[in-house]
């Protein structure tokens, strides 16, 4: 049987449409190989030394050790946060010289850089690693640019740019300091010999102007183009951005009905760019009489970032850290089997109760390489390899 359209309308359809599948394919590559870490532990500079990652590790340990019974896991996920923090206590390191380390003039800042550098030369130790720099407003912006180029050189002249290195752009207030900070990247990665691209940043979401421009339009979509395919990530700040819309000091939270407003379109303006999201931090710290209090609070904060599809979120104290693990394995244990059968049903095409689209498919089998990559689950529990995993994360099974 023959349809009655000729074939110049299936042409017509292809030509009229190729610049727009040409844009599309570029702009929404989806989601990218490899891992993501589960959060990022923000250390100021001038705190920074040779054996930080190990101090960390262990004063989370001794915390475990002492109060864990309090977080209520299972004994495999008891096991599972004892064993990351004993191996690698924090995934992603942000050495940060902005407002964690303030403004103790040029001089010191400039040794602080290079030192920082030539630290993390002969250190490593995490899989992610970077720095912070101020931002590219006015009244910091070449600060901030000498401090990357010092840092590099004590990095670059002592060891080669670490795998996983990523740094932060904060405060956006116009789409043009994104432009600029690609362009100052670029230009580094010429003064230092590195490969093109080799260089990527993250933005920090942390002012209004950073979600609604100006003149109306969603900046926070315009920032991820603006960076010229540099950008790996929206990282929400929490009390910034609460702060700039006058929210009183004791309601600034990362669950606060405007915090939600700006991740919900920092999600829509990330989804198929392959831009990953973190959340935010919680400013109340797991020390003295306020554990217990602190510890519920951020365990069920992490939990909730991860239900609403964020994946990461910022640490700002090592005792942080047994929840942030113990919340992020409890949710990928838990939602395990479920998702296993689902994905397998989906592949063998078999009806299990539920019937999932591509699309699901494709979010179970990042849920699943979530798991395995933070250490939440082991390969040989999964339903697939991960390289399969992989490819059904990336829509190519």
């Amino acid at each position: 049987m023959g349809g009655r359209l000729a074939e110049d309308v299936y042409t017509s359809a292809d030509a009229r449409l190729a610049d727009a599948d040409a844009r599309v394919a570029a702009l929404y590559p989806g989601e990218p190989p490899g891992r993501r870490p589960v959060h990022t532990v923000y250390v100021p500079a001038s705190q920074y030394r040779t054996r930080l990652v190990a101090d960390w590790g262990k004063r989370a340990m001794r915390v475990f050790i002492e109060e864990g019974d309090r977080l209520g896991l299972t004994p495999d996920v008891a096991e599972r946060v004892r064993a990351k923090l004993l191996t690698e206590p924090i995934e992603d390191l942000r050495i940060d010289f902005e407002d964690g380390y303030g403004h103790p003039g040029d001089a010191a800042e400039d040794a602080a850089a290079l030192a920082a550098g030539q630290t993390l030369a002969t250190t490593g130790g995490t899989p992610f690693v970077g720095i912070r720099f101020k931002s590219f407003e006015a009244a910091t912006r070449r600060r901030g640019i000498r401090t990357l180029d010092l840092f590099l050189s004590g990095l670059l002249e002592n060891g080669p740019l670490p795998e996983g290195f990523v740094v932060t752009l904060p405060k956006v207030t116009a789409v043009e300091q994104v432009e600029v900070a690609a362009d100052v990247l670029a230009r580094l990665e010429s003064a230092y010999g590195l490969a093109e691209g080799a260089l990527r940043f993250e933005v920090q979401i942390e002012t209004a102007q950073s979600i609604l421009a100006h003149d109306g339009t969603v900046s926070v979509a315009r920032i991820i183009q603006a960076a010229a395919g540099r950008c790996s990530g929206l990282h929400y700040g929490t009390y910034d951005y609460s702060a700039g819309l006058g929210i009183a000091a004791a309601y600034q939270s990362m669950e606060h009905p405007a915090a939600d407003f700006a991740k919900q379109l920092m999600q829509v303006a990330a989804a198929g760019t392959g831009v990953r999201l973190s959340d935010g931090s919680t400013n109340k710290l797991p020390v003295g009489d306020a554990l217990p209090a602190a510890w519920a609070e951020h365990q069920r904060l992490v939990r909730r970032s991860l239900e609403n599809g964020f994946y990461q979120g910022w640490d700002l104290h090592p005792h942080q850290l047994p929840t942030r693990f113990a919340a992020t394995y409890a949710f990928y244990r838990e939602g395990f089997p479920d998702a296993a059968k689902r994905l397998r049903d989906y592949a063998d095409q078999t009806s299990g109760g539920v019937l999932d689209e591509p699309a699901t498919a494709e979010a179970l089998a990042r849920y699943l390489l979530g798991g395995l990559h933070c250490g939440a689950l082991e390969e040989s529990e999964l339903p697939f390899d991960a390289a399969t995993l992989d490819r059904y994360a990336r829509r190519l099974a």
